[in-house]
């Protein structure tokens, strides 16, 4: 259906979670991907499930370990053609007053320096390609603020100004970059978001996930495969026109704050 066959694909946070899943997804379509992830086992995991794909241990903020991913992919692939820029952290959970630096710091030096790197490495290595497509994993959280989360916050809205960015400095050169922004996705992430807030709101688990749902339209949570199926599409010759594009999948969410 999407017609990947052989095309190469760098997932970062790709041995666990949604990450995982997309690169499962694109497995399916027998494209090979290569995925980083800071989860030593997940990584063991995905290496031996899928032998001779390569898999890395890596911290996307870590500038030196980036490199080596990519050094890796080129190693093993020999180019790129598709970039899944996934990895990020959920951050502090507290009120500005009450932030700690450092966490805020953390959550922006994943959330949008890992992207940074990351897409730094991967651009000459599409343009060697003839093209190709980059997805930044935004947020929901980059399009309304959210009490208690501005870091999360303050990195998801730089996430979709990077895209717009770099869809302005690439696309002479035949390479897309679109941001995907989930709504509240079923799985142990949210889970921890969840209990968070909690911490911080007083409110109970079960109030904000009620909330969560409430603030959408079609009252609903968003799965990894609702993720995957748009950023197939976009990465496939359907969405070859489609550059600089900001792509809520979240049920039609409003502001929970």
């Amino acid at each position: 259906m999407w017609h990947f066959d052989g095309l190469r694909v760098a997932i970062t946070a790709g041995a666990d979670g949604i990450g995982l899943r997309v690169a499962e997804r694109f497995l399916a379509e027998d494209a090979r991907v290569a995925v980083c992830d800071i989860n030593h086992q997940a990584v063991a995991g995905y290496a031996k499930a899928h032998n001779g794909m390569p898999a890395c241990v890596t911290n996307v903020a870590d500038e030196i370990g980036i490199g080596a991913f990519f050094d890796q992919i080129t190693a093993v692939f020999g180019g790129l053609d598709i970039l899944i820029n996934n990895a990020g952290v959920a951050g502090p959970v507290a009120s500005v007053e009450n932030m700690d630096y450092a966490g805020w710091k953390e959550c922006l030096d994943v959330n949008l320096g890992g992207m940074m790197l990351a897409s730094k490495r991967a651009i000459p290595m599409l343009r060697a390609s003839g093209g190709g497509t980059i997805i930044n994993m935004s947020s929901t959280a980059g399009m309304f603020g959210v009490p208690n989360r501005s870091p999360y916050c303050v990195a998801k809205w730089g996430v979709i100004g990077f895209t717009k960015t770099l869809a302005m400095e690439l696309g002479a050169d035949n390479i897309r970059a679109n941001a995907i922004c989930p709504g509240a996705v079923e799985g142990n992430r949210m889970e921890r978001v969840l209990q968070g807030e909690s911490n911080a709101s007083g409110k109970s688990v079960e109030e904000l996930r009620r909330a969560y749902v409430e603030c959408t339209s079609m009252k609903t949570w968003v799965s990894a495969d609702d993720l995957a199926d748009a950023i197939l599409f976009l990465c496939s010759a359907h969405g070859r026109r489609i550059s600089g594009q900001i792509l809520p999948v979240d049920g039609h969410s409003e502001s929970i704050g």
